[in-house]
């Protein structure tokens, strides 16, 4: 018996560190501000659009930005070809009518192991902006999507984070994905909202190019495969004496395709879980190492509840009903900030998906390679 009680209060352990980072994500959320200014930073703004492989949507995309109601001679698209395979750029060259859009393409011997990042950094370094803004190819916006996100850069605020939206295409998984992935933006506003930005979309930030070049820009991280948005975030945050915000309004959402498959959706969060053990605060790693046992816990408790006593039933419901009941208030409270349209019937299937791919998908994006865009990834 004495070893079910040493596992009981281990579990129950994991369970209070997982629902005290919900109420840090909760309460971050009540902390932010919505920010209806019109006014937007006098610099020259860059877009930054990273792209490869493209061609069915990047028109989409170009059309969009084209829409915008920022003064268009306040900024710069520049699309950046990462060794597409297929017409991106033919089409992009052939349609791209404003004079304010250009094209150019990353050197196959420009940090070939950085992949999206380089095209990033290579895009920024032959940009004219004081402040960069970075989305995606597979992105559609609101017209006032750039001034919404700008209006929060001040001499104070070096850094913004932008919300991100799965469209839904009408169909079960596609729902279920728009659901799950709201809760990762929720969660990523929260802690910004609490003091302790560590997740981020880079399909949707803005920073200063000054601040970007005081903290090594991507100096430290061009062996990495990704980490473009949340490991520059959290060093302007650490390393700089700015704050960084997260855009509360709804015309700052930046809106793109939930994956088709369940295989894409797997190695896109295999891909997000890479990044997590080379965050540089090393607390915060800890702290996601606990998070994951406690998912993983989950998973135990079902196994000892078959094999050893039928009490880990009883840690496994407790432990399922806490997490689901604080996780439904932080997506209830989004819906009502930012996300008017997320249907919350789907939340108890979404649990249980979450559950699995969390620990399946962050087992491999730690050990195994990975894909993006038909292009292998070696970790």
């Amino acid at each position: 018996m004495e070893i079910n009680y040493i596992l009981i209060v281990a579990f129950a352990f994991l369970l209070l560190v997982y629902l005290l980072f919900l109420h840090k994500v909760f309460y971050g959320l009540l902390k932010l501000k919505r920010n209806d200014s019109k006014n937007f930073p006098d610099e020259f703004v860059s877009i930054i659009i990273p792209f490869r492989n493209e061609e069915a949507i990047i028109l989409n995309n170009l059309k969009s930005l084209g829409e915008q109601d920022y003064p268009p001679d306040k900024f710069e698209i520049i699309y950046v070809d990462d060794s597409s395979e297929d017409k991106s750029s033919d089409i992009l060259e052939k349609n791209k009518s404003l004079t304010n859009v250009k094209m150019i393409s990353v050197p196959d011997e420009f940090s070939p192991s950085a992949h999206k990042k380089r095209a990033i950094r290579f895009g920024i370094e032959n940009s004219k902006g004081e402040i960069i803004v970075t989305t995606d190819a597979d992105c559609i916006y609101n017209k006032s999507w750039l001034s919404s996100l700008l209006s929060n850069l001040d001499e104070n605020s070096a850094f913004v984070s932008g919300p991100v939206e799965f469209i839904s295409e009408n169909n079960f998984f596609s729902n279920l994905q728009k659901l799950e992935f709201a809760g990762l933006v929720l969660t990523g506003a929260g802690l910004i909202g609490s003091g302790r930005p560590t997740i981020c979309n880079a399909a949707n930030i803005a920073y200063y190019r000054k601040v970007f070049n005081e903290v090594g820009g991507f100096k430290y991280q061009m062996n990495l495969s990704s980490g473009d948005d949340e490991l520059l975030m959290q060093k302007i945050s650490k390393d700089t004496n700015y704050e960084v915000k997260f855009s509360l309004n709804e015309k700052s959402i930046v809106k793109t395709s939930a994956n088709n498959s369940l295989h894409e959706f797997y190695h896109q969060r295999k891909r997000w879980a890479s990044k997590g053990l080379f965050y540089n605060d090393k607390s915060l790693i800890f702290k996601l190492i606990l998070i994951y046992l406690f998912y993983t816990g989950l998973f135990v408790q079902l196994i000892l509840a078959l094999f050893l006593s039928k009490y880990f039933f009883v840690t496994f419901a407790v432990s399922v009903l806490l997490k689901s009941f604080f996780e439904l208030q932080i997506l209830i409270k989004g819906k009502r900030l930012l996300f008017k349209n997320l249907r919350i019937r789907y939340f108890i299937l979404t649990e249980i998906f979450q559950i699995i791919y969390i620990v399946v998908a962050g087992l491999a994006g730690v050990f195994g390679n990975l894909v993006w865009k038909n292009r292998k990834i070696k970790r």
